[in-house]
């Protein structure tokens, strides 16, 4: 039920990319497009929004992303089920396969980011990802079905490497003012492709079998590489001088991290927030059945009155974002969460349950969107790879604890303490925000051009 809200806020934050800091404003120069924009008025032009080449051609990459990925994540699922006679422990190897990497490469990935030329990357990746799913789809025509799970874990490795390059594009080619809106809107996306995805996923693999939706996936892959072929050229990167090794670069953006309170704080309330979900995400069956005393297939409902709150969150936080501050949309969310998943774990009305994950899923974008701006508001260019790849490994690695936790704590624990225990939770990463309130936002001395992804 809550599988959406993780997968979208590890997407970014997870997810899964605010303004440049003057010293990243000194160090890049803006696109033309970017010039053009940042001499507007303040506040999200709309007009230039689009006119951006670099924000159409991400979000364009966005859908045949996201497109793919939710062919692969259900035709595969569907797959294994099948070949296994739902055998539990292979189904878990789907979700070790795409999280796992998270874990081992999210900050080397961030560390080799701040590295190598961000467009490039990006590209590599998708093209490499399209090159395994092909190889997959050889050893699925020879009868080696296992190899599917290749596909997943290759794809999440390469996310790992191109999450953080994508941040650096967006700092490096949107202005400030219009990152928000371009958060928004890549949260609006995923946000479609929640409710969407698991249908198409389905319906390819029942109608066309697993051969060709591997096809699918590795199509989808090409046309976001050659999509992204379409950005402007990478800058010739700064060297980081002959003696560096990425061992340094990685210590240096540990104490980065630690020298800076505002992703201390960030730190604080991305493990809340991954603890939190990590707890419920595997209950939602359980309140539909329990609580409710309905099918199992009615948690569809519930599920898709998350998508939709997050489509109208995400068109919400785009409307809000030159009145209310980043800090104040966090704690908005937060709270928010806070209420709906207590609300969630404690009803038997469906109709309540159902308005209750509509208001999580509308929160679920003030937190993902916040969190990004302010992590492009505070990190110099040459870091952002880094404290990207050290912030993501705490939401996921709090989800993941609790996940294999939960199962355990509901033998023992009613529903409704869980749901309560993950509330306070999230008002404890409430908690953690109020620091940031007080703290001093960036000085902004001139117009930056501004420097998400998730595979």
């Amino acid at each position: 039920m809550y599988a959406s809200a993780a997968t979208s806020v590890t997407s970014s934050t997870t997810t899964s990319a605010s303004a440049a800091t003057s010293t990243a404003a000194s160090t890049a120069a803006p696109t033309t497009e970017s010039k053009a924009t940042s001499a507007s008025a303040p506040g999200p032009d709309r007009q230039g929004f689009w006119s951006n080449r670099f924000i159409r051609s991400i979000l364009l990459s966005a859908v045949f992303l996201q497109l793919g990925i939710w062919v692969r994540n259900f035709a595969i699922l569907l797959f294994v089920t099948e070949q296994t006679d739902k055998d539990p422990v292979a189904l878990s190897f789907i979700s070790v396969a795409e999280f796992a990497p998270i874990f081992v490469f999210s900050f080397i990935g961030g560390a080799f980011a701040d590295r190598w030329r961000p467009k490039r990357t990006m590209v590599l990746c998708d093209v490499l990802s399209a090159a395994s799913v092909f190889a997959v789809l050889l050893t699925l025509v020879y009868g080696g079905w296992q190899a599917i799970f290749f596909a997943t874990l290759v794809s999440s490795i390469l996310s790992q490497f191109s999450q953080p390059a994508g941040m650096k594009l967006f700092k490096l080619h949107v202005p400030e003012e219009q990152i928000p809106m371009g958060m928004s809107m890549y949260q609006t996306i995923q946000a479609v492709f929640m409710i969407l995805g698991p249908m198409l996923g389905t319906l390819v693999y029942f109608r066309l079998g697993i051969q060709a939706a591997v096809v699918l996936m590795g199509v989808c892959f090409l046309l976001s590489a050659a999509v992204l072929t379409t950005l402007p050229r990478d800058q010739v990167i700064r060297k980081t001088g002959p003696s560096a090794r990425i061992g340094e670069d990685i210590r240096s953006g540990l104490r980065y991290v630690k020298g800076n309170k505002i992703f201390v704080y960030m730190g604080s309330f991305f493990l809340a927030a991954g603890l939190a979900l990590g707890l419920i995400n595997p209950l939602g069956v359980y309140v539909v059945t329990e609580h409710l005393k309905r099918a199992e297939d009615s948690l569809q409902w519930l599920t898709a009155a998350n998508g939709a709150g997050m489509i109208l969150g995400g068109m919400l936080v785009m409307g809000l974002s030159k009145r209310v501050s980043p800090r104040v949309m966090l704690l908005i969310g937060f709270v928010g969460n806070a209420a709906a998943v207590a609300v969630v774990g404690s009803t038997g009305s469906m109709g309540v349950a159902l308005a209750a994950q509509f208001v999580s899923g509308l929160m679920v974008p003030f937190i993902h969107i916040s969190c990004q701006t302010l992590v492009m508001s505070h990190a110099e260019e040459a870091f952002v790879g880094r404290v990207s790849g050290i912030l993501n490994p705490l939401f996921t690695g709090g989800m993941v604890l609790t996940m294999s936790l939960s199962g355990v704590l509901k033998t023992n624990l009613p529903l409704a303490a869980l749901f309560g225990a993950a509330a306070v939770l999230f008002l404890l990463g409430a908690v953690g925000v109020l620091p940031l309130l007080r703290h001093k936002e960036p000085a902004r001395t001139a117009p930056a051009a501004a420097g998400l992804r998730h595979h």
